[in-house]
């Protein structure tokens, strides 16, 4: 049965704002604020500690091994969606790449690449400005297959049980086998072009399109579980966590959702468009905004926990660990490390140019692409960098650390292999 919930307009929207705005005073000084659709959350962060955070168990399901996925391969083999998986997290298992990595092989796709990398079974999947999805062998760089679309490529893909999910900017959103690059289904959108990366749960694919909706497709079938409505385009991939989906949309509201029916359970606000995707850890959501700022809310209720100054627009994803840090890089070309659970700052780090690229985190190291053309390895506990490695151009995409390999596409074009 299809269950969409009902179509807003965009003029509720700009209500709530103006009325968001015009309690901000009212609220700037109350810890206890809970913001809503009609509140504009207002609590600034005064560091009271540059500690890290104090060593934390997090509840089991908010560890990647604790995915509520019995499809998800999760492993230190592979890399199967951006960031990792559903959870958003970008941090798997204890795997690194080795100081001064060589290069392995580069491929040129002909076009800019903007979509991060999947790693699974020792094939590469990613998307390229030149209208077509690559599979690439993971070890020597050379073409398996490429399937042609009819729009540029921006979003990530998702690989799950031999499938690859990915939408593009002709309005289609796609299932394709994954060994053979044939085609299993296709989904029709509404005009907007742009989708964010699929999350997929249960065998339900989750995802946000420009034409302003979120949307559950059944993974084998294609067919709509459900779709639900926002007041702008969306960006931001969708995380999904115990039965609940967060996502952010360029009306500038954080939404969360029933995963299994699509009804909202929660928004929240904040000052700018969002492009920056979600995090969950320890019960907390952390995105960015274009706003300037990161902002951490209660999974639950949406009830503001923190927020942090940035400096510039987030368009990157926070990187939420297992053990309570935090790493957001924003427009400003810094990148900060803070503590997860009461937003402290612990150290930050100018990177050479705008921070679009999302942190990924294996072991002690931190990696993650600038626009000066480098993506750099630091010391995740202490911001050191550790060492960089040259891409021809910006690098936006969010890096997969697969057995001790670097995988990351470039505005030059190309996809990048570094290890030894």
């Amino acid at each position: 049965m299809l269950n969409t919930p009902r179509s807003r307009s965009r003029l509720p929207r700009l209500a709530a704002t103006v009325a968001a705005i015009a309690l901000s005073s009212a609220i700037a000084c109350s810890s206890a604020a809970e913001p809503t659709r009609a509140v504009q959350p207002t609590i600034d962060i005064t560091p009271t500690a540059t500690s890290p955070p104090a060593t934390a168990t997090p509840q089991p399901s908010q560890t990647p091994a604790a995915s509520d996925s019995t499809t998800e391969p999760v492993g230190p083999i592979d890399w199967p969606a951006f960031r990792f998986g559903p959870f958003h997290t970008g941090s798997p298992d204890d795997i690194t790449v080795p100081a001064e990595p060589e290069l392995l092989w580069r491929f040129d796709t002909g076009g800019i690449v903007e979509s991060s990398p999947a790693v699974v079974d020792g094939v590469v999947y990613a998307g390229s400005f030149s209208n077509a999805l690559f599979a690439l062998d993971a070890d020597t760089g050379d073409e398996l297959w490429r399937f042609p679309v009819g729009g540029l490529l921006r979003a990530s893909p998702s690989v799950v049980d031999g499938v690859v999910y990915f939408g593009a900017d002709d309005n289609l959103f796609y299932a394709v086998d994954a060994a053979t690059g044939e085609e299993r289904w296709r989904f029709q959108l509404g005009p907007g072009g742009e989708q964010s990366s699929p999350a997929i749960v249960d065998d339900i694919v989750y995802f946000g399109a420009f034409d302003n909706s979120v949307y559950a497709l059944d993974a084998i079938t294609g067919d709509l579980v459900w779709s639900f409505e926002t007041g702008s385009g969306i960006l931001s991939s969708p995380t999904v966590v115990d039965g609940a989906l967060y996502i952010g949309s360029t009306d500038g509201f954080v939404y969360s959702l029933d995963a299994e029916t699509g009804e909202e359970r929660w928004s929240v606000v904040t000052g700018d468009s969002i492009f920056s995707s979600p995090a969950v850890a320890f019960d907390v959501v952390v995105i960015g905004s274009d706003d300037g700022f990161a902002y951490a809310l209660e999974a639950e209720t949406g009830r503001l926990r923190w927020r942090i100054e940035t400096g510039a627009p987030v368009f990157a994803s926070p990187t939420a660990t297992d053990d309570a840090w935090l790493y957001v890089g924003s427009r400003s070309g810094f990148l900060h490390a803070h503590n997860l659970i009461n937003g402290n700052p612990i150290w930050r780090v100018f990177l050479g140019g705008d921070i679009l690229s999302s942190a990924a985190v294996a072991g002690d190291d931190l990696y993650v692409g600038s626009s000066d053309g480098k993506v750099y390895a630091l010391d995740r506990e202490r911001g050191e960098i550790k060492w960089t490695v040259e891409a021809g151009n910006l690098v936006w995409t969010s890096p997969a650390v697969v057995g001790g390999r670097l995988y990351f596409g470039s505005h030059d074009g190309h996809i990048y292999a570094f290890g030894e």
